[in-house]
């Protein structure tokens, strides 16, 4: 660690609500989930020295190492898990049929707006249990329309790719005249 780094550890006391910073871990859809989720640690060995931590000293000034550890660890797993989404999301564009493609768009814009629905009904909760709703709704909001782009993406440049290839032996520019 650096000496900035470690001032700064020094200086804050975190606790366990430090580690809803940032928008939440990624939720994986089952059908994908295999692939995404191939050789990324998901830190559950750093969370459970953490909460063996918790255990033992019952408070979270004394689990100081642990939290920045997991914290560390589950911001570059999540980047790595949207990554992935987004990339998934992309290939599968370019390569279902098209009319399954549309029906996951379809799908994914469904899940958008009820998502969008649930933030707003959240925004009258009060208090932490209100705070970790719209947390929550807002970063799996975010997580599902940057699939649906990444998805949509990948079906539009399938289609400008399709509609450019030209039937075998024709060239796509009319000829005038023959030698």
């Amino acid at each position: 660690m650096d000496v900035d780094s470690q001032q700064t550890m020094e200086e804050t006391i975190l606790v366990g609500d430090d580690l809803m910073l940032g928008p939440p871990s990624p939720i994986i859809p089952p059908e994908i989930a295999t692939h995404v989720l191939e050789g990324v640690d998901l830190c559950d060995g750093i969370l459970r020295n953490l909460f063996l931590c918790l255990q033992i000293n019952d408070i979270e000034p004394f689990c100081q190492d642990e939290i920045v550890l997991y914290r560390q660890c589950a911001e570059k797993r999540d980047k790595e898990l949207r990554r992935r989404l987004q990339d998934s999301e992309r290939k599968l564009g370019l390569s279902m049929p098209i009319d399954e493609a549309k029906g996951r768009a379809a799908q994914l814009q469904s899940e958008v707006t009820n998502l969008e629905r649930r933030m707003i009904l959240a925004s009258g909760m009060e208090g932490m249990e209100g705070f970790r709703q719209r947390w929550s709704f807002h970063g799996r909001l975010e997580d599902t329309k940057k699939r649906l782009e990444a998805l949509n993406n990948g079906m539009s440049k399938r289609i400008s790719e399709e509609a450019s290839k030209t039937p075998e032996g024709v060239t796509g520019k009319r000829r005038w005249f023959f030698w």
